[in-house]
């Protein structure tokens, strides 16, 4: 498993499926978490407060121009490769360019681990208090 797969949403409801603009000339890869900067899109990274969701499509992207599917939600539960066993509750942070998005090691801790898993488990991980664009303090 490349990047991040949605799951479930804590709500239970369906994904929301949106589809956004590029914000810089770049390519993003299905299983990529988006960040939302401007209204746009581009690859989330360590740091990044407007996490939006994973993309669904492999897209070379133009900035202002092009389009990509991505899941917003803010309760979204994602599954991604991990070789290390995880506590539930555990922050991490996402890590890793286009099409090998990861998590490591906590500092920004941009996700938390929703149920505990073995080194040779999928981690299951949902945004952080404050990291989703749709849940951070105004």
């Amino acid at each position: 498993m490349a990047g991040f797969s949605f799951r479930y949403r804590l709500s239970g409801g369906a994904p929301t499926i949106e589809d956004l603009t590029f914000k810089d000339t770049e390519t993003l890869t299905k299983g990529d978490m988006a960040n939302l900067e401007t209204g746009e899109v581009d690859l989330a990274a360590s740091e990044d407060a407007n996490l939006l969701g994973v993309c669904l499509e492999t897209v070379v992207g133009t900035d202002s121009t092009t389009k990509i599917q991505v899941i917003t939600d803010a309760d979204a539960v994602y599954a991604v490769s991990d070789e290390s066993a995880r506590v539930k509750g555990a922050t991490l942070d996402i890590a890793g360019t286009t099409g090998e998005q990861k998590i490591a090691t906590s500092s920004k801790k941009e996700f938390v681990v929703v149920a505990a898993s073995s080194a040779t488990e999928p981690t299951l991980v949902r945004f952080n208090v404050g990291k989703h664009h749709n849940n951070v303090a105004q």
